[in-house]
């Protein structure tokens, strides 16, 4: 397990909840003004609530769940998740090869540091989720971007990935449903991919935390589902579908040719008992939310909440000059794509920083997912329709004006 000081290697972690647009939104705050933030996907302070069912199966379990756990997890949980995975093809999946987390974000640090040496190489793809970039950085490893292409409706690259790899190049990583573009990658997108790993011996990651927030009709395909004979990772969670971002329930499945991954499996085994076990009482919620009623399908649909703030926002970031956007077809993110040259911008978090102290609304700029180019910025539609309306009108009105100096 290595350990890492604090050094600049933290500079692009996670911006939608540090960074100095987030510092100034802080101190605006303490002055007494309001900020609208449009900035970080957590849902329950803007009116979404767990099933009741989950919250009384949680209430009812607290007082068996003040001892330690298995360090992967309760048998209930890991079962119940065993099944999920059965219903989404995923080969070779068994209770041991399942791991409970305190959210996603743990066991991506976990994967990272039981795979990656100083200078191994992982392809991650641009724009990302930066914690991958982050934990595959302090883990010793190098994060390799691959594009996704916007004209493509933000699919991965498939060329720009092939010319990406080296002798060094250990695993690859796919967010699916994507964050922050909200895209969902067509299973032919995902079987390259699988040929790509396949050809060059690579793990595959996927993070799938988003994968029952998916509209308009559209099915979401696991990548491990399409490789048996690969050594395949999937996270997933219920902070995002069932709306308990607070209670820090994710989980870890190793799926495939798991002989393949045999020292990484030690690894793994490894740092789970070093942290004994995820939270107990979170994990008593597991079989109940994945086998009960799921709420989520009620805002994902025409007339649900997330399903129209998507329509509204999609079309009122269209509707302003020098914004072009690609409609997402899951999470509850959008990221539109600013015209640099009409606004002169040079430098995309100077723009969120602008946009804040001129209209106290607080967004992610594109850089702070590993894009390169300063013409991004992420929004979060999780707001209900009067708040969004509000804020698109901001940033309509802030733009007729903008030239950056």
């Amino acid at each position: 397990m290595r350990i890492f000081s604090k050094s600049s290697k933290l500079d692009n972690v996670l911006y939608d909840v540090r960074g100095p647009v987030v510092e100034e939104a802080n101190r605006l705050e303490e002055e007494g003004r309001h900020i609208l933030k449009l900035n970080i996907g957590n849902p329950a302070p803007f009116g979404f609530s767990a099933p009741e069912e989950v919250i009384t199966d949680m209430m009812q379990n607290v007082r068996n769940s003040q001892g330690y756990s298995d360090s992967r997890g309760i048998f209930a949980a890991r079962k119940a998740i065993m099944q999920y995975c059965q219903l989404k093809k995923l080969p070779n999946v068994t209770l041991d090869g399942i791991y409970t987390g305190n959210g996603v974000s743990e066991l991506i640090n976990m994967a990272m540091q039981a795979l990656l040496d100083n200078g191994d190489e992982i392809l991650i793809p641009s724009p990302d989720y930066p914690l991958w970039t982050a934990c595959a950085t302090l883990s010793g490893g190098k994060a390799v971007h691959y594009i996704c292409d916007e004209q493509s409706e933000w699919n991965p690259d498939i060329e720009d990935i092939k010319k990406k790899i080296t002798y060094k190049t250990k695993a690859i990583v796919v967010i699916n449903p994507n964050n922050p573009t909200g895209a969902l990658y067509p299973k032919e997108i995902l079987e390259q991919i699988v040929q790509i790993a396949r050809e060059h011996e690579l793990m595959i990651f996927s993070d799938e935390i988003y994968d029952r927030l998916v509209m308009d009709g559209l099915e979401h395909v696991s990548i491990a589902s399409l490789a048996p004979d690969l050594f395949c990772v999937t996270f997933s969670g219920l902070s995002k579908s069932h709306m308990v971002a607070g209670f820090r329930v994710g989980w870890m499945v190793l799926s495939g040719d798991k002989g393949k991954g045999k020292d990484y499996i030690e690894g793994l085994n490894m740092l789970s008992n070093m942290r004994l076990c995820s939270n107990v009482p979170s994990q008593t919620i597991v079989q109940t939310a994945l086998g009960g009623y799921q709420s989520v399908n009620e805002y994902i649909l025409p007339g649900g909440r997330i399903y129209e703030q998507r329509e509204f926002v999609y079309n009122a970031l269209r509707d302003i000059p020098g914004i072009t956007v690609v409609k997402p077809k899951a999470a509850f993110y959008i990221f539109p794509k600013l015209d640099v040259n009409k606004f002169n911008i040079t430098n995309d978090e100077q723009f969120a920083y602008d946009f804040l102290r001129e209209k106290q609304v607080l967004i992610v700029h594109g850089g702070g997912f590993n894009w390169k180019n300063p013409d991004h910025f992420r929004v979060v539609f999780l707001p209900d329709l009067r708040t969004l309306k509000s804020a698109t009108g901001k940033l309509a009105d802030f733009l007729q004006s903008y030239h950056q100096k």
